[in-house]
């Protein structure tokens, strides 16, 4: 199988999360982290906790993060920010996003087609990395890959499928139009 035909598969979810150095919504006020998306990004959810202390915004419940390129829909979405090494108060608002771990019936949607699921899904802003586990699986049209581990470099615009002994690394690609072999 050649390397240039699936990974277009895997490539559209890092696109996707590129965006994910997201605005962070929290008493009205929008604090921007340094994202090549574009929109606003909005999250619905049962209950949103806002911790100071632990640096942590939690949404939980039926969450639902929605932006004009794609959803994610999950149970449970905790946003953990990263101070800056000064702590003025000017500063302060431009807390950035550390990484954002969704969990729970992970479910990400492409505007343009395609969508990944996992039971887990964590975005590293600072490696700019997306890890895919419990049961990954990325999808699109027909073509699928699915492994025990799918994580993205989104930087070296790679992946890697990794497998375990119980589960090992799957990819179903169907022929396109017009494609010689």
């Amino acid at each position: 199988m050649r390397y240039s035909t699936w990974f277009p598969i895997l490539f559209w979810v890092a696109l996707l999360y590129l965006g994910m150095g997201l605005p962070v919504q929290s008493d009205g006020a929008q604090k921007e982290t340094s994202g090549l998306g574009s929109g606003p990004m909005v999250i619905n959810s049962d209950r949103l906790e806002a911790d100071d202390q632990a640096q942590t915004i939690t949404f939980s419940g039926n969450v639902k993060a929605n932006r004009e390129d794609f959803t994610i829909d999950c149970e449970k979405m905790v946003v953990y920010l990263k101070k800056s090494a000064k702590t003025t108060e000017k500063e302060e608002a431009s807390r950035r996003i550390d990484r954002i771990v969704a969990t729970g019936e992970v479910k990400i949607v492409r505007g343009l087609g395609g969508t990944a699921t996992a039971r887990q899904a964590v975005y590293h802003q600072e490696e700019e990395t997306l890890v895919l586990t419990g049961d990954p699986v990325v999808k699109q049209e027909n073509d699928f890959v699915t492994g025990d581990r799918i994580t993205l470099y989104l930087k070296e615009d790679r992946s890697v499928v990794e497998g375990s002994l119980d589960k090992r690394v799957k990819a179903v690609i169907f022929p396109k139009e017009g494609e010689k072999e």
